[in-house]
């Protein structure tokens, strides 16, 4: 038996709609289970809920080896120039985002105080 596009057409649809309930669903019962958002003891506002791994150390990233990207680039000769540092273009994701917290901290540009 050979389907028609009419019939392709119509079981996409139909698997599309059970495939968005289905997940609609599920999404809608592990609402109840996602960690609780602490305070920031500083400001008050919300920040990263506990449990997650938003914020992974540079060595544990699996593009970490990478070279930078563009926008580590710019703000890490940013705040090379800032610091009075040199600046160096051939460091890896994960080294660059090393570097710019230590320049951060230098700098006091970027931090939340």
């Amino acid at each position: 038996m050979r389907l028609t596009t009419g019939d392709k057409i119509t079981y996409w649809l139909s698997f599309f709609t059970w495939s968005f309930k289905t997940n609609q669903q599920t999404m809608t019962e592990n609402d109840n289970i996602l960690p609780e958002e602490t305070e920031n003891p500083t400001n008050d506002s919300k920040v990263i809920p506990q449990g997650t791994n938003a914020i992974k150390d540079p060595d544990e990233w699996t593009t970490g080896e990478e070279p930078m990207t563009g926008a580590q680039q710019s703000y890490l000769k940013t705040l090379s120039d800032e610091a009075g540092v040199e600046f160096d273009a051939n460091l890896t994701k994960a080294e660059a985002s090393k570097r710019i917290d230590e320049l951060q901290h230098k700098t006091g540009r970027g931090l939340n105080n």
